[in-house]
């Protein structure tokens, strides 16, 4: 299948997922023609969005209605919509504190995710981390992350990204981060790039996310991370209550 036609296929099945929301539970034939497209086509988008459970076949036969795939994707997406907002307040706080860029970070198909970033006084210029997929075991963020059981390690080495950049698992020191609380990376994903992050727990207990400071190596030297790192526990602990941790 061409990159066109199946770029042409997913906004096909975007407009089935927009009619079943708008409309309600549709018939494949009054699908089809809204789409412009023979009745096999239909048939066959709704069957993928059907293997996802995004759609479903309704008590009508021949009706689709969206699925409860749907409302699982809904809440998650509010749920790191949620987590934004509430972490915005505590992170202007601690990028006014430390003086560099704070990050939230969320584990996502494996990776480490960045759903919100202030900037501090000091990084007057810096990269926008927001959106961006980053290597769990080489971030300070991953690395909570991993060390409370929200990402898991791939098999076998790690990849490298500097000289610095831990490639073997045993080597990452995940015991250690939990019981101290706080993890550091020193310019493991990028030379000059020091950081330092703590865990977000949610309503559960679990951890659902990380809050991370970082910054050039020469401000954001290792002598700081310990002090920076009990910062973020402690911001990382009201992010956790805000949105609705009480442990």
């Amino acid at each position: 299948m061409s990159n066109s036609t199946t770029v042409q296929s997913v906004d096909r099945a975007i407009a089935i997922l927009e009619i079943l929301a708008r409309e309600g539970a549709t018939r494949v034939t009054d699908l089809a023609a809204e789409l412009d497209v023979h009745k096999s086509t239909a048939f066959r988008l709704l069957a993928a969005l059907e293997q996802g459970g995004l759609v479903e076949q309704s008590g009508d036969r021949g009706r689709y209605r969206l699925g409860f795939g749907v409302i699982r994707l809904a809440g998650a997406a509010s749920a790191q919509l949620d987590l934004a907002r509430e972490s915005r307040p505590v992170c202007l706080r601690l990028a006014a504190a430390v003086g560099e860029t704070v990050n939230v970070a969320v584990a996502q198909d494996g990776a480490t995710v960045n759903i919100s970033q202030v900037r501090g006084p000091a990084a007057i210029s810096g990269h926008n981390w927001v959106g961006q997929r980053t290597p769990s075991h080489a971030t300070s963020s991953g690395k909570v992350l991993l060390a409370f059981g929200a990402l898991r390690l791939p098999d076998g080495e790690l990849e490298r990204y500097t000289p610095r950049t831990i490639t073997s698992p045993d080597a990452l020191g995940l015991a250690e981060i939990r019981e101290r609380g706080w993890a550091v990376t020193v310019e493991e994903l990028e030379l000059g790039l020091n950081a330092v992050a703590a865990p977000v727990r949610g309503r559960d207990g679990s951890v659902v996310a990380a809050v991370s400071a970082s910054g050039p190596s020469y401000r954001l030297t290792p002598g700081r991370l310990p002090e920076v790192g009990e910062l973020l526990v402690r911001g990382a602990q009201e992010i956790s209550e805000r949105i609705g941790y009480y442990g």
